[in-house]
């Protein structure tokens, strides 16, 4: 029996996060593609041709190559929704048993520890953040804010002599396959813990040396890119209000996405709003009392990392700041991700996410744990319940419950897939026959993707929805597309951020595409052939045509030839005597440093032998003492 029990408490965090993802998510757990803005699924993700890359910076390297490498053996549909899932699953198991590592009495299994766990798993991975990175469909970014809790405690054990660098490996493999958003959040939220205490200067370089490992994807191929990133993106993404607030107090809610069409539905209304802020509050006060009553460990680099998070937020918010953002990113393209400063908000997540916790774990303090006992003396902060006591009142069950549940209580609009807007659909048959034609040819040459426009509103998906084009990843060899951003702005106007492919943006440079339409200028509409001629010569070989189109251009052309036509789809294919293409050379820089990064972990988990950074609870000083853990 207390082996059995031993085995449910170990599976309650992981329980807890995957109900959570299950009530959030919904239809979208179906077979089929859930599309929205940047999340974009395709069947048979080629491998190859993720690994060889593109122009500008490599930012979806590491998570495409790993959904590429398990639609091998899985249809696209099932990893889309293993990542899914792993999101809340995993972020909400570490947010979990980070609170019950940090809270004295935990080795006991106290069930006010337990209830505070679940507190701080469910707030973690329920909340606007989470909400609005996963309607913006940047299922990526949140898979690596998943494994922060994880990473923030192998730091600590790192402190500790009780891990070393594999450790800390290991707890970034979400960030290793996020990619570079994924690994700067890490280095914010763990880095001011890796410089408290004694020995900062070891810790902090072997997390340094972590990162770097599980950065190489990513990070050499945009040393060699020459790739650039307009400051224009400043004003793009600022953070911007969705509550009743103003801009700060949304983000102090976890809210304030620069995309209004990631708001979860009713979150903005004042009665949720304000819900939503005394759960806020409550959080934050829970975080002030603990650091005041335990200390925990993690207190002093945690909070820090959460004030210079809510610091770099704040920067896109006055005219001063993102003045000085975009000269910070005119001097240097690697100061680009500040731009999105919502993002930096990952910290004060777990902040409040272990304030929920710490609520817990307070009201259960002072409620009485036995019918007709009085204040309860068990502890400050967790330690377990007397063996042989009456059962627990109900007002203590009910205390703990609320407090779990109230994250999706003020935050209904995410559950069930985002209120319908997260719904599976299936390709329609021409894209499949499109992308087999495709595969088919064995002949180099690049895809064109028409429209020049990187977003769709493809009107198979069933419903309303924003999303890059498909096109864009469908097919197994390069694909040119056009990846300049174009944001509405708070006053009506609209931003448009150059995209940092060169080759695309000599593509429209030479095409000279009709704002309107997003077709060739007229000049090449009117002569097909030349257009062909044109494309061969810039090594395309297809022109894919992903929206439905009035003028079919490619009508009655000689070099121009339809190869798969349909409601919404055209591929079209440059006559051979036109293709001026070599073979697109396999780059070595991206294949050899994926594969150090997946040697480094695949070598930390054999040297731990467990996952992810937890370990059995080690033996706790005796009640009331404060055991100071060296750094």
């Amino acid at each position: 029996m207390r082996t059995a029990a031993r085995v449910a408490v170990g599976a309650l965090p992981w329980l807890v996060g995957l109900l959570a993802g299950a009530l959030a998510l919904g239809p979208a757990l179906g077979p089929g593609y859930v599309l929205r803005y940047d999340m974009l699924f395709v069947p048979g993700l080629s491998l190859p041709t993720v690994l060889a890359g593109a122009d500008g910076f490599p930012r979806a390297i590491p998570s495409d190559a790993v959904v590429a490498a398990l639609s091998l053996v899985l249809p696209g549909d099932a990893v889309q929704t293993l990542a899914l899932l792993a999101v809340f699953t995993v972020g909400g198991a570490g947010a979990f048993r980070l609170l019950v590592r940090l809270a004295p009495g935990a080795s006991a299994g106290g069930g006010r520890v337990l209830g505070a766990g679940a507190a701080a798993g469910v707030l973690y991975v329920w909340n606007p953040f989470v909400a609005e990175r996963l309607l913006l469909g940047q299922w990526a970014v949140l898979l690596g804010y998943a494994g922060l809790p994880w990473v923030l405690w192998a730091v600590v054990r790192l402190a500790s002599d009780r891990t070393g660098l594999a450790g800390v490996v290991r707890a970034l493999v979400p960030a290793a396959v996020g990619g570079f958003s994924s690994v700067v959040l890490s280095a914010l939220t763990a880095g001011p813990q890796a410089l408290v205490g004694p020995r900062r200067l070891r810790n902090a370089g072997l997390f340094a040396l972590a990162l770097v490992l599980v950065s190489l994807p990513w990070l050499l191929p945009s040393l060699t890119s020459g790739a650039a990133t307009d400051p224009a993106g400043v004003e793009a993404f600022a953070a911007r209000s969705d509550t009743p607030f103003g801009t700060v107090g949304s983000l102090l809610l976890l809210g304030g996405v620069w995309n209004a069409g990631a708001v979860p539905p009713g979150y903005g209304e004042p009665v949720t709003a304000t819900a939503r802020a005394l759960v806020c509050a409550l959080s934050l006060a829970g975080w002030v009392w603990w650091l005041w009553r335990a200390r925990p460990v993690v207190g002093v680099g945690l909070s820090v990392s959460a004030a210079v998070g809510f610091g770099i937020a704040l920067l896109g918010v006055s005219a001063p700041g993102r003045e000085f953002l975009a000269a910070l990113i005119g001097l240097w393209p690697g100061f680009g991700p500040l731009r999105d400063g919502q993002l930096y908000l990952a910290p004060l997540s777990l902040v409040q996410a272990l304030g929920a916790g710490a609520v817990v774990l307070g009201l259960l303090r002072v409620l009485p744990a036995h019918e007709g006992a009085g204040r309860d003396r068990a502890g400050a902060t967790g330690e377990g319940e007397r063996p042989g006591g009456s059962p627990v009142p109900l007002w203590r069950v009910v205390t703990a419950v609320l407090v779990v549940l109230a994250p999706v209580v003020v935050l209904p609009g995410l559950l069930w897939g985002a209120g319908g807007r997260l719904t599976p659909v299936e390709y329609p048959r021409e894209w499949v026959a499109a992308q087999e034609a495709v595969a088919a040819d064995d002949r180099p040459g690049a895809v064109l993707v028409l429209p020049w426009s990187a977003y769709r509103g493809p009107e198979w998906s069933g419903t309303p929805v924003v999303v890059l084009d498909p096109a864009t990843k469908l097919f197994d060899r390069r694909t040119i597309w056009n990846d300049d951003l174009s944001v509405g702005t708070a006053d009506g106007g609209r931003v448009v951020v150059t995209g940092e492919d060169a080759r695309a943006r000599e593509v429209a440079r030479l095409l000279e595409p009709d704002p309107a339409t997003g077709l060739p200028g007229e000049r090449w509409r009117s002569d097909p052939d030349a257009l062909a001629e044109l494309l061969g010569a810039l090594g395309v070989r297809f022109v894919v045509v992903s929206a439905p189109v009035e003028n079919r251009f490619w009508s009655g052309a000689e070099f121009l030839s339809p190869v798969v036509e349909g409601a919404d789809l055209a591929l079209l294919e440059v006559d051979d005597q036109h293709i001026n293409a070599d073979k697109d050379p396999r780059s070595g820089l991206e294949v050899t440093s994926g594969l150090v990064t997946v040697g480094a972990i695949i070598w930390s988990m054999a040297r731990s032998g467990s996952s992810l950074g937890f370990q059995r609870p080690q033996p706790r000083t005796e009640r009331g003492a404060r055991k100071e853990i060296p750094k």
